[in-house]
């Protein structure tokens, strides 16, 4: 059997890269012959040519972003997340062999459907509007990045205060050419981002009118003479309007002779045009309206209390980030400087919150964000201080449902406080940069706005994307499937199918709660509660409880907790149990993230299964994914004879209890091992 796989996340560093070796290794050891595209942030390596596509016997697609399917069209063809790459790649392999084969229909992965879907069992497929929006992001990235870094770099070094202009670079100076590209590159950040959202919808016929929209949505105001740019929300919607407007299109039943230039001429022009001109004639006059009005109305706010106007303003400020609404805001503070320079100060208190408790948000929680994310972070903590709003428009665009309500929190706090403060800004910019220019009345209560503007921004970030990562893994685990596609906390520990997948088997869970037929002769279910100190039907008791372990790496904890084992009379060979877990992480490591580390042996060195649980105060490096130290380890041995539904069904009982908070925190708390014992009752 010869089957191939292209790997894709919307980052296109880590996962790409962890999901092809996953899938080389479940091959290798399944004796298949398979290769790897990955399409990384590189580009693509290891291309699938004509001659593999002609003689492979099923093609595996494990991505978050588009990939062209129409070359592997007449194959079976199976569609997943880029995490199901990682965490089942045997169950994959299996899936493959009975998909469904693909007729043709363009990019995306799969996700429109009629491409084999996720296959029986598969993960939580991604929309391809997700993968659209992802795929905007990661090409709009580093637009942002360098050209929010190189105007940064300009102001602090070539660049002043003018009463009359904010911060200002000398014309025809280097650093005004420094400046120039910067803002050439935030120029294209727009465009770029709609450009590719349409492209991973409509393939390349809807880059033009996806480009085009964005550069509109932009720079309508110098276009046609609109009273407000749409910024990047506006962006995203001429995105999906030029690639859903091309797949439209692209059903229309032309003559044959038409049909070879529909890509390149016909279908660019027409979209072009609808779009263009719906944006011009339709699309803006709504945009210009609240435009006019919010600015109507916020004049009239300014006899009103300062906090309640610094808390508007900086809701305003903070919500689309050079937007419509953030211009609105801006424009109305700066046309009060020399009048109100209080109105300026909410706002230059406002303005640097979003970079910055984004950026700080990603120093806070790393294992929420990838590692572009995080570098994107970093970036945007030097933007925010800056004054650059810009710098949070990625994160905003991954997740906006978490990202814009924790931006216009922070955004009000910051703006409150520096309107009963009294702060004052003489030039029209913001940030910590303004103040080191002199420009600030107040410095001291302007950094306070600032901080608590950020950590407030922060906070809520994390904590509402930690709200939504829970909320998909427990739909995960209802639906008995793998890990959700976007790679944010505690990989591995949030599903039965991704725990089943690090066992090493493609067979399916257990129901949880439920004894195995045939496992363990005349045994039967035993409740959580019907002995003191018996834990997953007796598996783990007092015996294998342990408060600390005192070994400080990996191997040495593993042969700790195989000696704890030992001790229950239920191993026949220490050595073999050792080993046998060793070669298991050699495989793949069995550090699920979140601190967490689940051990597991299949071999006939144990007699009959034995769970052991212990804690280590500083961690173990475990080569978990998110990069934790493993503090909560289970190690679980099981008889080869018990090695399928019973292992799955303990993996399918810690998973799905793991993913609780409140269970860790408890579990990391307990005093003794009584406690502990106490808390890993709850498991059932």
């Amino acid at each position: 059997m010869k089957l191939l796989a292209v790997t894709a996340c919307p980052t296109g560093i880590a996962h790409t890269y962890m999901a092809a070796e996953k899938l080389q290794q479940a091959a290798d050891g399944l004796g298949i012959d398979m290769k790897v595209e990955t399409q990384g942030s590189i580009g693509a390596e290891n291309v699938l040519t004509d001659n593999d596509v002609r003689e492979a016997d099923g093609i595996i697609i494990a991505a978050d972003k588009e990939v062209d399917l129409d070359r592997f069209a007449g194959k079976k063809l199976l569609t997943v997340p880029v995490a199901d790459g990682i965490h089942r790649p045997e169950q994959l392999i299996a899936e493959v062999q009975s998909a469904t084969v693909y007729t043709g229909g363009g990019a995306g992965g799969g996700a429109a459907g009629g491409s084999g879907g996720g296959g029986a069992g598969g993960g939580k497929e991604r929309s391809l509007a997700y993968k659209a929006l992802m795929n905007g992001v990661s090409y709009m990235i580093p637009f942002v990045v360098v050209g929010g870094l190189l105007l940064a770099i300009s102001l602090s070094l070539g660049g002043h205060a003018d009463a009359k202009g904010g911060l200002v670079v000398p014309e025809d100076t280097f650093w005004y050419y420094v400046q120039k590209l910067g803002e050439t590159g935030f120029s294209l950040m727009l465009p770029i981002f709609s450009g590719y959202i349409a492209y991973a919808l409509g393939d390349r016929p809807a880059l033009v009118p996806g480009m085009i929209g964005g550069f509109l949505a932009a720079n309508a105001t110098g276009i046609y003479g609109a009273d407000a740019n749409a910024g990047f929300l506006g962006a995203i919607v001429t995105g999906f309007m030029a690639g859903y407007l091309v797949m439209w299109i692209k059903k229309v039943k032309v003559p044959k002779f038409v049909a070879p230039i529909m890509p390149i001429i016909v279908i660019p022009i027409v979209s072009t045009l609808v779009l263009g001109l719906l944006y011009i004639y339709v699309i803006g006059q709504p945009i210009s309206w609240v435009f006019t009005h919010l600015t109507d109305w916020l004049n009239g706010m300014t006899g009103s209390s300062a906090v309640v106007l610094g808390a508007i303003i900086g809701l305003m400020i903070a919500f689309d980030m050079g937007g419509p609404v953030n211009k609105t805001a801006f424009l109305v503070a700066a046309g009060l400087i020399g009048t109100n320079n209080e109105v300026m100060g909410m706002a230059a208190a406002a303005i640097p919150v979003m970079p910055l408790g984004q950026g700080l948000a990603t120093l806070l929680r790393k294992k929420f964000y990838t590692q572009e994310e995080q570098e994107t972070g970093l970036a945007a903590l030097f933007m925010g201080f800056f004054g650059i709003s810009e710098g949070a428009i990625p994160f905003a665009a991954a997740r906006p449902a978490q990202v814009i309500p924790a931006n216009m929190l922070g955004g009000a706090v910051a703006g409150a406080i520096a309107g009963v403060a009294g702060v004052t800004d003489s030039v029209p910019h913001g940030g910590p940069i303004v103040s080191l220019f002199g420009a600030i009345g107040g410095a001291l209560m302007f950094f306070v706005a600032i901080i608590a503007g950020t950590v407030v921004t922060a906070l809520t970030t994390n904590a509402l994307i930690g709200i939504k990562a829970r909320k998909d893994a427990d739909e995960t685990v209802q639906m008995g499937g793998a890990e959700p596609a976007m790679a944010s906390v505690g990989a591995g520990v949030k599903a039965a199918g991704a725990a089943a997948a690090a066992a090493g088997t493609a067979s399916p869970a257990t129901p949880a709660g439920t004894k195995s037929a045939g496992i363990g002769a005349g045994a039967t279910e035993q409740p959580a509660s019907a002995a003191d100190d018996e834990v997953l039907s007796g598996y783990l008791t007092a015996q294998t409880v342990k408060v600390r372990l005192t070994s400080d790496d990996k191997e040495a904890a593993i042969r700790e907790m195989a000696n704890m084992l030992a001790s229950t009379g239920k191993v026949n060979d220490t050595e073999e149990l050792v080993q046998t877990a060793l070669r298991r992480e050699a495989q793949g490591t069995t550090g699920l993230g979140e601190e967490i580390a689940i051990p597991h042996a299949k071999t006939d060195a144990v007699d009959e299964p034995v769970v052991g649980f212990a804690r280590s105060p500083e961690g173990v490096e475990w080569g978990s994914l998110d990069g934790t130290k493993a503090k909560l380890i289970f190690m679980i041995s099981v008889p080869e004879a018990a090695a399928g539904d019973e292992h799955l069904r303990i993996l399918a009982l810690l998973s799905r209890k793991l993913m609780d908070t409140g269970f860790r925190e408890r579990l990391q708390s307990a005093p003794d091992d009584a406690a502990i014992l106490d808390v890993l009752r709850e498991i059932r």
